[in-house]
């Protein structure tokens, strides 16, 4: 979806994305700011720079021609990154809608919310990210709570 993304597919005034999916759904998902920012820094400036006076419907284009990024070519840009990042675990482009997902029902998203920036048919598809937070939870509470069986040790004076 992220590579297939057309310049007029974004408002950057507004902040939102208008992503097409399985069965050429549209859906509208909303950036944040950093996420804007970043986009809207990339379209002045490094997309100039790797369309060399070429024209393209594509936002994230691809430096031998003005077509869209391909799906390989941002894979290889997001190991690099991720690497430069000093993130030594192996990662893919899909760990990203999963992380989205996560983060937006961590900080108290509705699970429908999440459904429809996903873009899934089926909230059953989607539940399986609170099953992703509650696992989070219960390891969390394991380690810190007084309470629990092998807990609080953050809680007891060193």
């Amino acid at each position: 979806e992220l590579v297939g993304l057309q310049k007029s597919d974004t408002d950057l005034t507004r902040g939102f994305v208008l992503v097409t999916g399985k069965g050429n759904k549209q859906r509208v998902v909303p950036m944040g700011e950093q996420a804007l920012a970043a986009v809207q820094t990339f379209v002045q400036t490094a997309r100039q720079q790797l369309l060399k006076n070429r024209t393209s419907p594509y936002l994230f284009v691809g430096t031998a021609t003005a077509t869209a990024l391909s799906r390989q070519m941002f894979w290889k840009i997001l190991r690099r990154t991720a690497s430069q990042a000093g993130i030594d675990k192996p990662i893919c482009p899909h760990q990203l809608r999963h992380s989205f997902a996560t983060h937006l029902l961590e900080h108290g998203a509705d699970l429908r919310s999440v459904q429809a920036m996903l873009g899934h048919a089926s909230l059953s598809t989607t539940e399986i990210y609170t099953h992703v937070n509650r696992a989070r939870l219960r390891k969390l509470y394991d380690a810190y709570h007084p309470r629990s069986r092998g807990g609080g040790d953050l809680l007891k004076p060193s």
